[in-house]
């Protein structure tokens, strides 16, 4: 196919061009109604360029077929056999991917350490979840993606699964084994999602971990806003195989997704897939290359221990993305949350995501000898002004199996059943009846329809006093929960 074309792109600039009036929305028309003080800081031209994908870049007939070009095109690049654009993030991406192989009160595996976007798929959808744990690095104090035994098991255990959900990579750059987990799966003639959020750039570059339509999955999601060049919340199905059926995902995907939908994601999504096929290996060389340096200035910086392939060596992981650097700060005395807020105050400096133990910072072809710098002048600031952080009380971090909760109720049936509120030191043993997840890094440590500990809690509460962030609980401070009624 003709990578040079970007029908998206074309049909925008055409739009331009004509000079079109529009009467409908977007009720801004082209920016001539925008308060000029928005201007000044966003720019007009993003007004100009917002434009209903109907009678705006093509017809009402869509004659023309400019998206399904685009995405033609996009499949034809990362080796799909469909490809479709999406314009709510991969949140609402997953979400479809979900609810076109298991619907309400059927069986899906799925990798526990998953965003809260999938608990929010499974109490949408009323999906039983069939939880495969990941593999947990106790030293590290991180979850890894699970290996095709664990599914293996999960499957042999629950033969009626519709299919598996699996992340990977995950927030910290690791890997699963994708081809393992999928000949499992395909073994069990069910397909393989893979929650590839992170990895847009996979497919354009050899020394990268590998892309998940290249090892045998079939429906991959990625968000291109997090590693590559579109803006955010733009989104791709990647799908492959007959498991699961490209007219099902569509109306799937419609019956969550916006009737008005963004032409800023999809001429931003246009193209970034015109940029990384002609130019994509040339760019992520130099990337790869980059981040090699910094990792490699880190290993001189005392306190800091970057994360390598060393992961791998060790069996906790198939592949890591090296583009992703993880930086443990524990030897510096102080916290990952703490090094974040003191880089973004003193540095202007803001990575990638913290926790209690490491940031993160991601490399990606925007990078440039500039930034290069001011992450490592930064970072090496950081260590020498250490000592002055105030030291903090740590988090009570839970062993691995106090993680596993027991699944007492669907979470579809424990979100919405009659509730109560209840003091944290009388929720153990309650049936939470929300999510509540950590943030950083955004995996709920309880799920609606699981059964709180005091383990749990702890670690709950011992982070807020450290600072972790709990947004969708009902009370962020935990000292209530909301939790089903008793009888």
């Amino acid at each position: 196919m003709d990578h040079s074309r970007v029908p998206v792109l074309e049909a925008l600039q055409e739009f331009r061009r004509r000079g079109d009036v529009a009467y409908g929305p977007p009720g801004h028309k082209q920016g001539r109604g925008v308060d000029p003080r928005v201007a000044d800081i966003v720019g007009l031209d993003v007004f100009r360029s917002d434009v209903l994908a109907l009678n705006g870049l093509d017809d009402r007939r869509q004659s023309q077929g400019v998206l399904s070009q685009a995405q033609e095109l996009m499949a034809d690049a990362v080796g799909a056999e469909h490809a479709f654009f999406s314009t709510c993030g991969s949140s609402l991406s997953v979400k479809t991917a979900m609810l076109s192989v298991a619907g309400p009160g059927e069986k899906l595996l799925l990798s526990r350490n998953a965003h809260k976007s999938v608990i929010a798929a499974v109490i949408v959808n009323g999906v039983r979840p069939i939880w495969v744990h990941p593999k947990f690095d106790g030293e590290r104090h991180l979850a890894h993606p699970p290996e095709p035994d664990d599914v293996r098991r999960r499957l042999e255990q629950h033969p009626d699964a519709k299919g598996m959900l699996l992340i990977t990579p995950t927030e910290w750059g690791t890997c699963a084994d994708v081809t393992g987990v999928a000949r499992v799966c395909h073994e069990f003639d069910v397909p393989l999602i893979v929650d590839e959020a992170w990895g847009a750039h996979l497919p354009f570059h050899s020394a990268l971990p590998p892309w998940g339509m290249n090892a045998e999955a079939d429906l991959v999601v990625t968000s291109v806003h997090k590693m590559g060049g579109a803006i955010e919340q733009s989104s791709v199905f990647h799908l492959q195989y007959d498991r699961v059926s490209p007219e099902v995902l569509k109306q799937r995907e419609d019956l969550l997704g916006t009737t008005s939908a963004s032409s800023l994601v999809y001429a931003t999504l246009d193209g970034w897939r015109r940029q990384m096929v002609e130019q994509g290996h040339e760019l992520l060389d130099g990337a790869l290359r980059r981040a090699l340096r910094v990792r490699s200035a880190l290993d001189d910086l005392p306190g800091l221990r970057p994360m390598g392939q060393e992961v791998v060596e060790e069996g906790f992981a198939a592949s890591f993305d090296p583009l992703k650097l993880v930086i443990d700060v524990r030897g510096l005395g102080i916290t990952g949350m703490q090094a974040a807020e003191w880089l973004r105050t003193h540095r202007h400096v803001d990575v990638g995501g913290s926790d209690s133990g490491r940031i993160s910072a991601s490399i990606t072809h925007a990078d440039n000898d500039e930034t290069e710098k001011i992450l490592l002048d930064a970072l090496t600031a950081l260590v020498d002004n250490a000592d002055s952080l105030e030291k903090q009380s740590p988090v009570h971090r839970p062993a691995p199996s106090d993680l596993e909760l027991e699944q007492a109720m669907l979470p579809r049936d424990a979100f919405f059943a009659p509730v109560e509120h209840v003091p944290a030191e009388r929720a153990a043993g309650r049936v939470s009846a929300e999510t509540i997840s950590p943030y950083p890094p955004g995996v709920p440590a309880v799920a609606p329809g699981e059964v709180i500990t005091e383990a749990v809690l702890d670690y709950l509460r011992s982070g807020v006093e450290h600072g972790v962030l709990i947004p969708d609980a009902a009370d962020p401070s935990v000292k209530t929960l909301r939790v089903v009624a008793r009888q």
